[in-house]
């Protein structure tokens, strides 16, 4: 048996890839087209396991796509592919439309032919599986309730409205050619391998190098965490048992302000990593003018996941956040090997 995975070297993708081959001898053939936020490095632990076929290339070549699925005949497809920054989208929306809308069309549209040609026990048993994020739902109120399967789609990025898009196109792949699909909405998730692009391993990257811990605004925009090996469970879940044409909201039931998870890491890097002079790495915060159009909040409501298949998150964020600090201290290689001068000169623009 063979899955294939879109999106395989990215931060989640390659958790998955990695999880799911320290428990399973099942093949994954892995498609990436290594981008900024692609790393083989994230995945040098699979050399020479044939269990792993990497192959680099677009989701929205079709024809790739087509004939992967044909060489490998897989039992599922994994749609991790995605452009996810949304500060990028912001500076640079092209991306986002032709990886996120057009390469999630050519995907589904390879993924229908190769499904038809398929014997009836085969039809039967396939899977889809495409992976989406919370901010879809767009931003809530303080007090009103968290996202669940149901909230309006409301996106407020160039970024959610792209995903929004793949999640429609999804959708009606289902309803109109029967095609087996699940998608997950999952919340901010965090932990090894993560670019230093995003909150967290920014801050821990910055905190290290001796740099400005920049924070959005008041820093007390509110996001709920997932520890992203958490995540790879959750999928796996609903790959086994979700019901088809459903959607399936992934969260850590741990809502935080940005402010709160900054000063999170501060402490826990004051402890295992002291500054030289003593001083707390919370001197280095550095409050920034706001991004524009920055949701307030976001919050998931995962209970329909647990409920109807038994999931829930293995960690807390306070183990989950502390076993992330530990991995960048002890992995500082990996993070030199993807900040790269072209990485330096991006925070340079964005946090000017």
């Amino acid at each position: 048996m063979t899955i294939l995975v879109t999106g395989g070297a990215g931060f989640i993708g390659g958790n998955f890839v990695l999880d799911w081959l320290a428990q399973s001898d099942e093949k994954i053939v892995n498609l990436d087209s290594l981008t900024y936020a692609g790393n083989l490095d994230t995945l040098r632990s699979l050399d020479g396991d044939a269990r792993h076929v990497f192959v680099h290339g677009d989701i929205a070549d079709g024809a790739l796509v087509a004939s992967l699925l044909a060489e490998h005949q897989p039992r599922a497809v994994l749609n991790f592919a995605a452009e996810s920054h949304v500060d990028r989208s912001i500076h640079g929306p092209a991306a986002f439309i032709q990886t996120n809308i057009v390469g999630t069309f050519n995907l589904l549209e390879a993924v229908r032919a190769y499904w038809n040609g398929l014997d009836a026990a085969a039809q039967a048993a396939f899977r889809l599986l495409h992976v989406s994020t919370d901010e879809v739902y767009g931003s809530l109120d303080a007090e009103a309730p968290a996202f669940t399967e149901q909230h309006r789609y409301e996106p407020n990025s160039p970024y959610s409205a792209s995903k929004a898009a793949s999640d429609h196109l999804v959708r009606a792949y289902h309803h109109t050619y029967g095609l087996p699909v699940l998608t997950t909405n999952c919340s901010n998730n965090y932990g090894p391998y993560h670019f230093p692009e995003k909150l967290i391993p920014l801050v821990i990257h910055n905190a290290l190098a001796g740099k400005a811990l920049p924070i959005y605004g008041d820093g007390q925009q509110i996001r709920d965490w997932l520890y992203v090996k958490d995540h790879c469970s959750a999928i796996r879940r609903v790959l086994d048992a979700g019901r088809l044409g459903e959607t399936y909201n992934v969260g850590g039931w741990n809502e935080k302000a940005n402010l709160d998870v900054v000063h999170t890491l501060c402490a826990i890097l004051d402890e295992l990593q002291p500054r030289a002079d003593a001083q707390s790495y919370r001197t280095q915060i550095t409050f920034v003018k706001d991004r524009p159009g920055h949701d307030k909040r976001y919050a998931i409501d995962a209970g329909k996941l647990e409920r109807e298949l038994g999931w829930k998150p293995a960690e807390t964020f306070e183990t989950g956040i502390r076993k992330t600090v530990q991995w960048y201290l002890d992995h500082q290689g990996w993070v030199q090997n993807v900040t790269s001068g072209n990485y330096r000169n991006w925070v340079e623009q964005q946090y000017a």
